[in-house]
């Protein structure tokens, strides 16, 4: 590891520029005390009360996956800790919406004292669904935290693309 930048001082003492600016003695050690009070004072939710790990690796948003297995798709929702009663699934233009609350309430009472939690969350989840699915083929299952849509395919529509030639500007 290189020797640390050395600035002279008008009594002939050398001092860290990073010492002097900051109070510690490396550029590291500065790098490392600025990434631990970013994550300090990043906004924490009051409560991950899905932990579903979407998007920024907690959100509220459901981990899915959309399958294609040529005569339909199968879509599925990673959704722990709901049940079918918590889920609401409807489908608009050719938009899918997943959509769900939680609402979770403890009571722990031990001798002298009441230990009581309420948790509340919700999310909503659209996904812009393939052009051949067949609206009215669509069923949902749901089972051990996990939704399974069935995305049945229009068999009289065909591909839409075309290519597009490019010219010369």
């Amino acid at each position: 590891m290189s020797e640390e930048p050395k600035v002279s001082t008008p009594r002939g003492q050398s001092l860290s520029p990073f010492r002097e600016r900051s109070g510690v003695a490396s550029p590291m050690d500065w790098l490392r005390t600025e990434i631990d009070r970013l994550f300090e004072d990043f906004p924490r939710p009051a409560s991950n009360l899905f932990n579903f790990g979407g998007r920024s690796g907690g959100g509220l948003f459901p981990a899915v996956e959309l399958v294609d297995d040529e005569k339909s798709y199968r879509l599925t929702a990673e959704l722990p800790g709901l049940s079918e009663q918590d889920v609401d699934v409807s489908v608009a233009d050719g938009v899918l919406c997943i959509a769900g609350e939680k609402k979770e309430e403890h009571e722990t009472r031990e001798k002298d004292s009441v230990f009581s939690e309420r948790r509340y969350g919700s999310f909503r989840r659209q996904i812009t669904l393939p052009d051949d699915v067949d609206e009215d083929q669509i069923t949902a299952q749901f089972k051990d935290g996990v939704l399974t849509v069935a995305l049945g395919k229009d068999e009289k529509v065909q591909a839409r693309t075309r290519k597009i030639e490019i010219g010369r500007g």
